[in-house]
């Protein structure tokens, strides 16, 4: 079979890495127009990776819907505000934070209420008329779970992973959030990787047809793995997380059909835990229906992302390394070079993002979409 392969080249489409890194006017996604002007009150469960990495992206933004009121996370005030200010993968937030006391946490002057309880039924949502609950904490995440909030008085609940069950509706920023119904009480932003590939996928299947295909992610270590061999439910996971490349299981390409009902079935994958803190990349492979060749693949990338996807996708025509996608504001970023096509209906797509910053940032849009939504 013949083979085509992207020449490496330099363009000013999202190419170099001043424009993959960091792009996104007042770090919004979306344009959408604002049915209400109502400040949606949020409160984050879960004060971990993601808690922490969506504080700083909602800090980032000008004009937000958001009003971050609380936090609860089991650690208390203390632990919320050392681990805020000092982050080994983001580097000393920039904004000014403190404990104000053992119930508040300031950030550049904005008191934020922290409170402990690992029981959801417990928080006093109610009393602080919460109107969103970003469920951080990896657990709450079926609609019994994620209820819990409700009944604690929450008017609605973002789940920032996949939901277990079909009854919660997933949306990824890009690809079907016109399809978000205020209505909804429960949604899911899916996951990381889902959202790394459902973007560039929804490009090829537009514009290629895909007719099947499997995808591996090289993704980062997360806190999900053990430090040192350790018991845990994946005896893979089990293993020292610093010191392997662990394969194991991942849903993002089946959840593909989550967003993209038409390629449900047609994609499946595997993921390989790799020994860095922050950054992944996907490796897609696909048959499409469409004859192409790889320039042209990438050239409707690159349309996407000046247009449609912009903020959402970006395509790197430099010859780049992981750490050079941290704190990348996009979903994904294609690696142009990369892009090959065998005879001309096999298609290989690389992707990078960052699996924490890239995805709070849609965590965020997701949020600030709730709010537009909001009914009046």
């Amino acid at each position: 079979m013949a083979t085509s392969m992207a020449k490496t080249a330099f363009t000013g489409n999202m190419g170099a890495l001043k424009n993959v890194q960091r792009v996104a006017p007042a770090r919004g996604a979306v344009k959408m127009e604002v049915v209400a002007q109502k400040k949606l009150r949020v409160a984050i469960n879960g004060f971990g990776r993601i808690g922490r990495n969506f504080l700083r992206c909602w800090e980032g933004r000008q004009d937000s819907l958001l009003d971050v009121v609380c936090v609860n996370d089991s650690g208390g005030v203390k632990q919320a505000s050392h681990l805020l200010k000092y982050d080994t993968t983001l580097g000393k937030f920039s904004a000014d934070v403190k404990a104000v006391d053992e119930k508040t946490l300031s950030v550049n002057g904005k008191n934020i209420a922290v409170v402990s309880s690992r029981d959801p039924t417990q928080l006093p949502w109610k009393a602080m008329n919460i109107d969103l609950v970003i469920e951080g904490t990896g657990v709450f995440i079926d609609t019994p779970g994620a209820g819990k909030h409700i009944q604690a008085g929450a008017k609605k609940v973002l789940i920032t992973a996949p939901a277990k069950g079909s009854d919660i509706p997933t949306f990824v920023v890009g690809v079907n959030c016109d399809g978000y119904k205020h209505d909804y009480p429960i949604v899911s932003n899916a996951s990381c990787t889902t959202n790394c590939l459902a973007p560039f996928v929804k490009v090829l299947h537009e514009k290629f047809g895909v007719v099947k295909g499997t995808m591996t992610t090289t993704h980062s270590y997360t806190g999900d793995q053990r430090l040192l061999d350790a018991s845990h439910r994946d005896l893979r996971r089990a293993r020292a997380a610093a010191l392997n490349i662990v394969p194991t299981t991942t849903g993002a390409a089946k959840a593909v059909a989550l967003v993209l009902p038409e390629l449900k079935g047609k994609l499946n994958g595997v993921a390989l835990r790799v020994p860095t803190p922050n950054v992944s990349i996907v490796d897609l492979v696909v048959q499409v229906e469409k004859k192409t060749f790889a320039e042209e693949v990438n050239n409707a990338f690159r349309e996407a992302a000046a247009g449609p996807m912009k903020n959402v996708l970006a395509v790197a025509d430099e010859p780049l390394v992981s750490a050079d996608f941290k704190g990348m504001d996009q979903s994904t970023a294609i690696d142009s070079a990369l892009t090959m096509v065998m005879g001309d209906d096999m298609v290989k797509v690389v992707a990078w993002y960052d699996n924490e910053w890239g995805y709070s940032q849609r965590v965020v849009d997701l949020a600030e979409i709730t709010a537009q939504r909001w009914a009046a």
